[in-house]
């Protein structure tokens, strides 16, 4: 069994009422994928805005391994801290990772995001040796188009982000860059210029299938 964790922001945690790009993604491996897989994480809710809270269980279509390691307002930050333990306590074979937005909005400038990007990579491994990790860089979103500053550090980012995945890149544990898709439209495919709408969550999903079956001959090709 396969066992694959998505590890993310609100993009992948999603809002009460989406489907999110992890059912998305369990689609297409239950329909390209060869053999027994599931998600596994610490969480399952969804975020409800009206709560401000991740407590809802309203997922547009509900029967699909919905465990994950995601949360609105959290990024390589708070997740670097924590990996170790759910990766050892799920036994995840495969990290699907989307982080990043929020650290740079917030938190951290892009060489300490970064650093807690090789922190994260490290504590994964103390926990699993042979873990594969996908990892996303940040996508498009509306603050970039008008906060200049912040659009410097998204892309400075971005270069260190595919920098530490070729430092760290290793044949017992393989990480993967996915490529931001090339038809991104913040005004098509989000809700909000950040938080993907039906046509991101498909997008979403796609940039990590094309990047496990590109680099390791896993599924196939996604197909909306």
């Amino acid at each position: 069994m396969l066992r694959f964790m998505p590890v993310g922001d609100s993009m992948t945690i999603g809002s009460a009422g989406d489907h999110t790009w992890r059912h998305r993604l369990w689609r297409h491996l239950c329909e390209t994928y060869g053999g027994p897989f599931t998600f596994v994480g610490p969480r399952e809710e969804l975020y409800d805005k009206n709560a401000e809270a991740p407590v809802s269980y309203a997922y547009a279509e509900p029967d699909f391994p919905r465990a994950h390691l995601a949360g609105w307002g959290e990024g390589w930050l708070h997740m670097a801290p924590v990996i170790g333990d759910a990766v050892r306590a799920h036994r995840a074979d495969v990290l699907l990772v989307s982080l990043g937005l929020i650290d740079l909005g917030f938190y951290t400038n892009a060489e300490q995001t970064a650093e807690n990007v090789r922190a994260f990579v490290a504590g994964a491994r103390a926990a699993r040796s042979r873990v594969r990790m996908v990892m996303l860089p940040v996508i498009p979103n509306v603050r970039a188009l008008t906060d200049p500053p912040f659009a410097t550090q998204v892309a400075l980012f971005n270069e260190l982000l595919a920098k530490a995945v070729a430092d760290l890149d290793d044949r017992v544990s393989p990480l993967l860059l996915a490529s931001v898709p090339e038809s991104w439209d913040i005004d098509t495919d989000t809700y909000d210029g950040t938080h993907p709408n039906a046509h991101g969550e498909h997008k979403l999903a796609g940039a990590f299938a094309g990047a496990m079956w590109e680099a390791w001959g896993l599924g196939h090709p996604y197909e909306a």
